[in-house]
């Protein structure tokens, strides 16, 4: 169901001939770089928060981890990752699968600078069976973000 809600979203704007399924797992970092043939960093992760009673998806590449020091100053809240049953219900996709694409209303998506070293990148597309070829800018117009931030650290792979 997630699946063709993204799917949908993503045809209805030109984007569906981008999407690839598969017949392995994609759900982690790890598996959907190896399902692709790409780098891990390159896959756009989004993980889910709740920030004054809001859920927010921050989606950052790969190879980024959340900084609690950033993310503070930002939201003004400690990071708290939503627990794996709470983001089907408020993102409206499950966990390995969760993407900006045909998303529940009252999410606020935010891109983290962590993409923009990349000229493509690979987020899922509503199941932990497939992901959508884009590039940050492309990204950026398809999941109407409330804006860019830089709220991560990474130190792997460089700019390609």
């Amino acid at each position: 169901m997630a699946f063709d809600k993204a799917m949908k979203y993503l045809a209805e704007r030109g984007y569906g001939d981008r999407v690839q399924t598969f017949d392995v797992s994609s759900a982690t970092v790890d598996l959907a770089a190896a399902a692709l043939g790409t780098e891990p960093c390159r896959i756009a992760k989004s993980l889910s928060f709740m920030v004054e009673n809001r859920p927010v998806l921050i989606v950052c590449a790969g190879d980024a981890k959340i900084s609690n020091p950033k993310f503070k100053a930002l939201f003004r809240v400690k990071a708290k990752m939503l627990n794996r049953e709470d983001v089907g219900t408020l993102i409206g996709h499950d966990v390995g699968g969760v993407c900006p694409f045909g998303i529940n209303d009252g999410v606020d998506v935010y891109l983290d600078e962590s993409l923009k070293r990349f000229d493509i990148i690979y987020p899922a597309c509503g199941n932990a069976a497939s992901a959508v070829r884009l590039t940050p800018e492309e990204l950026e117009k398809l999941a109407c973000p409330a804006g860019w931030v830089d709220v991560c650290s990474y130190d792997g792979c460089a700019a390609v």
